[in-house]
C-alpha cells in the first residue's frame, strides 16, 4: 500500500534501446514496482505458521512481521533528504540487490529478536528503492506519459499486496516457511536485473531543490496545517490498514471460520477490485476535492471494518474488500494532495509524508497487537475504526489546492 502520485512530473522516459512502446514500458513500471515491495505485506499471509514455529504471541509475531514499516519510516525520509545527489539507477540497483540478503537470511532467523533486525532491514531497502524509483520517474516522464506511468505504478504496488500474499501461502505450505524466504529473495534480484536492464543512467535533477536546508524544509513543512494534517491522516490510514490485514489472519484460521493456510492465501484476492478503484482516486479528488474523496474512502472503509465482526465467510471476506478498496483509495487522494500542496523542496515533503504513512503501520501493529491478545477482535476492530474516524477529523483541514 504505497502509492505517491506527488512525485509525477514532467521530463521524458530513458529507457535502453529504442523507445519502448506503451505497454512494455507500462509493462516494466508495474513489474519494477511489484518486485519492489512485494516482501512488504506478504509475510502476512504466513503469520499463523510463523506465530507457532516462534512460539510466541500473535501481537508480537505481528509486530515482528510489521518491523520493516520502521525501516521503510527512517529510509523513506533519509532518501528524501538526499535525493537530489543519491543517482537513481545505481541507487535502485543497489537497493534491490542488498534487499536479497536479509531476505534470504529470515529463512534461519533462530529467534524473533533476528527475524525483527532483519524485517528492518528489509524495510530500509524496499523504501530507498521505492522513493528512488519515484523520484526517476517523476523526471523521466513527460507530461502526456506521467498519467500512464503512474498508474502502472500504483496497479504494481497494490498487485504485490494481492499476488504476493498468494505466492507465500503457496510457497509455504508446499514446501516450507524456509523456501518461502528464499522465493523472495530470488524475487529480488530479479527486480534488481529488470532495472538494470530498463533503466539509463540518468543525472538527480539537482534544479528542482531550493537553496533551504532539508531541515529548514522539514519546519517548514510542519508548519504548514494542511501538509501536517496529511501527514497525520497517513498515519491514520496505515495504522488502520495494518491493524486489519494483520490480525484478521489470526480470526480466519481460528473457528468458526477455520481456512487452511492456502485458503488464506486465495483470500487475500479481496485486494482486487483496489487495484482497479484506486487507478481512479486522484481523477475523483480533482473532480469533487480532496475532502469529499477521503471521507467517502474512509467510510467505505469503517463500513467494512463493522461487516468484518460478522461470523460468516462472505461478511467477513466483504469487509476485507471495503476495507481494502477504502484504505488504498484515501491513501493515493491524500498524497495526491500532498504533491499539489507542496511548492517547494518535494522530495522532503513526500519523505516526511512517507516516513509518518510507516510510523502509524508500525504503531498500528504494537497498539492493536496488545488489545487483540486481551480483548479479542472485536476490541481491535474498534481500535481501527478510532484510527479511521481520527484520520477523517484531520480531513477537515484540507482545504481544496488551488
Amino acid at each position: 500500500m504505497t502509492d505517491l502520485s506527488a512525485h509525477i512530473r514532467t521530463a521524458n522516459m530513458a529507457m535502453h534501446g529504442p523507445s519502448p512502446g506503451v505497454a512494455f514500458r507500462s509493462l516494466v513500471i508495474g513489474l519494477t514496482a511489484f518486485l519492489t515491495v512485494v516482501d512488504l505485506f506478504a509475510t502476512q499471509a504466513i503469520l499463523p505458521s510463523l506465530t507457532r514455529h516462534y512460539g510466541v504471541t500473535p501481537a508480537a509475531m505481528g509486530f515482528a512481521v510489521n518491523a520493516s514499516t520502521f525501516g521503510m519510516a527512517i529510509s523513506s525520509l533519509v532518501v528524501g533528504f538526499l535525493s537530489p545527489h543519491i543517482d537513481r539507477r545505481l541507487g535502485i540497483l543497489l537497493s534491490l540487490t542488498l534487499l536479497a540478503i536479509p531476505t534470504s537470511l529470515l529463512a534461519v532467523a533462530p529467534n524473533l529478536a533476528v527475524f525483527t533486525a532483519l524485517r528492518v532491514a528489509q524495510g530500509l531497502c524496499m523504501a530507498s528503492a521505492f522513493a528512488l524509483t519515484l523520484a526517476y520517474l517523476g523526471e523521466q516522464c513527460s507530461a502526456m506519459d506521467a498519467g500512464g506511468a503512474f498508474a502502472a505504478y500504483i496497479t504494481g504496488n497494490v498487485a504485490s499486496n494481492l499476488i504476493g500474499r498468494l505466492i507465500s501461502a503457496a510457497v509455504a505450505d508446499s514446501f516450507g516457511l524456509s523456501w518461502n524466504f528464499y522465493f523472495f529473495a530470488a524475487l529480488n534480484l530479479t527486480g534488481a536485473v529488470l532495472v538494470y536492464f530498463t533503466i539509463n543512467r540518468v543525472q538527480p535533477m539537482h534544479a528542482m531543490s531550493t537553496a533551504a536546508s532539508p531541515l529548514a524544509a522539514l519546519l517548514i513543512h510542519w508548519r504548514n496545517p494542511r501538509l501536517r494534517a496529511a501527514f497525520g491522516i497517513g498515519f491514520c490510514i496505515l495504522f488502520a490498514f495494518i491493524g486489519t490485514f494483520t490480525f484478521v489472519n489470526f480470526v480466519l484460521v481460528r473457528p468458526p471460520l477455520s481456512l487452511g493456510m492456502m485458503d488464506l492465501g486465495f483470500v487475500y484476492f479481496v485486494f482486487l477490485p483496489s487495484i482497479v478503484t484506486t487507478l481512479f482516486a486522484g481523477k475523483v479528488a480533482a473532480r469533487i476535492g480532496p475532502r469529499p474523496a477521503i471521507w467517502g474512502a474512509l467510510g467505505l472503509a469503517a463500513l467494512g471494518v463493522l461487516l468484518m465482526l460478522g461470523r460468516h465467510l462472505a461478511e467477513v471476506l466483504t469487509g476485507m474488500v471495503l476495507v481494502g478498496v477504502g484504505t488504498f483509495f484515501a491513501q493515493a487522494a491524500t498524497t495526491s494532495f500532498v504533491g499539489q500542496a507542496t511548492t517547494e523542496n518535494r522530495g522532503v515533503a513526500s519523505g516526511t509524508y512517507l516516513a509518518c504513512y510507516f510510523l502509524g503501520g508500525l504503531t498500528g501493529t504494537a497498539v492493536l497487537g496488545q488489545v487483540f491478545d486481551l480483548m479479542g477482535w472485536a476490541a481491535c476492530a474498534i481500535g481501527v475504526a478510532v484510527a479511521l474516524g481520527s484520520a477523517a477529523l484531520l480531513t477537515f483541514k484540507l482545504k481544496s489546492v488551488n
